[in-house]
């Protein structure tokens, strides 16, 4: 299964793999050489069907967990002075998501989503320290009956040009639905009130829609 918003890029790739391949057929005689140019093709093609597969993931939602928005690695744990919308102290946990991670966003809660703001940028590489305020970005605050408002934020990488951002302000979202998409490598910065228990370590692997990132 792929996300919709890779279904051009695949459709484009799939007629470029194409095109390539009865090109080398057609003008490439020596054997190895148009094995060697398919199987590139092949792996190129490879590369981008698995950048936007949507594997089906089961969320059991509970207003008490926070759970990952994406897959990825843990990269950050820290208190941090949140700048943009709280203005105040929140427990930062970021997501690093290579190139071959599922790179859809997911609701890390359930809520009414009271902030949805895009941010033009520049495309430091994902764990730069500064990419959180610099790079392309959106920032989303999602209020929830047990946390309050939690604010997460999506941002571009060095490869990724396009963040997509499904949060619109005055909506109602579901724990684990579909909250956007980060295309080529990127990172999720969530931001927690204090109290929050964090249930995850650095380096740590976590799954999108399913690993419990915080409690209360």
């Amino acid at each position: 299964m792929f996300h919709k918003e890779g279904f051009k890029i695949i459709l484009i790739t799939f007629i470029i793999v194409a095109g390539a391949t009865i090109a080398t057929d057609t003008w490439i005689t020596t054997p190895w050489l148009s094995l060697s140019i398919k199987l590139i093709l092949l792996g190129f093609l490879i590369l981008i069907l698995q950048f936007f597969r949507n594997p089906t993931r089961t969320t059991v939602v509970n207003d008490n967990h926070i759970i990952a928005p994406v897959d990825g690695k843990v990269v950050v744990i820290e208190e941090v002075f949140e700048k943009e919308y709280f203005k105040d102290k929140r427990l930062q946990v970021s997501i690093f998501m290579s190139p071959i991670n599922v790179h859809v966003t997911r609701y890390a809660l359930s809520g009414l989503i009271k902030f949805s703001k895009y941010h033009p940028g520049k495309f430091l590489v994902a764990w730069h320290p500064k990419s959180s305020e610099e790079n392309e970005r959106t920032t989303v605050v999602i209020e929830n009956n047990t946390y309050g408002e939690i604010l997460y934020r999506q941002i571009a990488g060095a490869l990724a040009k396009r963040i997509v951002n499904y949060a619109q302000e005055g909506t109602t979202v579901e724990q684990g639905t579909d909250a956007g998409f980060i295309k080529f490598g990127s990172r999720v910065d969530l931001f927690l009130p204090l109290d929050s228990k964090i249930n995850v370590k650095l380096n740590q692997k976590v799954k999108g829609g399913v690993d419990v990132i915080a409690e209360k």
